[in-house]
């Protein structure tokens, strides 16, 4: 039996706090190490604890954003979730720059809660799905830049994963759907991602859109000219 998965949460609101503890204490694959209700208790508890897991409201004294990106480049082992009631796309987008591997909404489930602990600890990122799509749309800025034409092409099969991805699948889904193994799935994201040359998920799909979308409107001034030069 694998060890279980040692998880902190970070919240400055005691009864919800309570709530998702005793949640978390239910599940056998969890181990509830740490709880802090602000944001230097959250480095605090990364230093001395060092859990696989760490979820951290946003909104909570202190900096919280900050403390997940010196989370991230301090103890890299420590994969955070942010579980937080704000839906602000530029919370989500400054979440996932500062590294945080999960965005998740308060009004989630205890049990899709530990399905998302135990993807985010087997490497997967996740955003709840009705944030996704914007999220994707506000990274244009950011992403906008198209992958060049000379990097490597991803395979029929990687395209076919990075399309279930961009349904919001997770790695076990996708593998149930393709009857192929999770550890296969992680594979080919860990080549898709190389390839690709971005930092997670999000980032794949949305690179993947911009180069379609640029090579759609080369082919559509193409047509243009031609179209053109044939009334000429």
């Amino acid at each position: 039996m694998s060890k279980p998965i040692k998880v902190a949460i970070i919240d400055d609101h005691p009864l919800f706090r309570d709530g998702v503890a005793a949640s978390l204490r239910d599940a056998p694959m969890i181990d509830l190490v740490a709880e802090g209700s602000n944001a230097s208790e959250a480095i605090e508890i990364s230093e001395k604890v060092l859990p696989d897991i760490m979820l951290l409201d946003i909104s909570m004294p202190g900096k919280s954003i900050e403390a997940a990106r010196q989370i991230s480049i301090l103890y890299p082992a420590v994969r955070i979730i942010m579980l937080t009631a704000s839906d602000s796309d530029e919370d989500v987008s400054a979440s996932l720059d500062a590294g945080a591997r999960g965005y998740v909404l308060k009004g989630i489930g205890s049990d899709e809660l530990i399905r998302m602990i135990v993807a985010v600890h087997n490497g997967e990122s996740y955003i709840t799905p009705s944030l996704a799509a914007r999220v994707l749309s506000k990274m244009q800025t950011r992403l906008a830049t198209p992958v060049a034409e000379d990097s490597a092409s991803l395979t029929p099969r990687e395209e076919q994963i990075l399309e279930f991805v961009s349904m919001g699948q997770t790695n076990k889904e996708i593998a149930k759907g393709l009857g192929i193994s999770e550890k296969t799935v992680k594979h080919y994201m860990t080549n898709i991602m190389q390839k690709l040359q971005v930092r997670n998920r999000v980032e794949a799909v949305l690179s993947v859109r911009n180069k379609k979308n640029a090579n759609e409107k080369r082919t559509a001034k193409v047509r243009l000219a031609n179209s053109s030069s044939s009334r000429d």
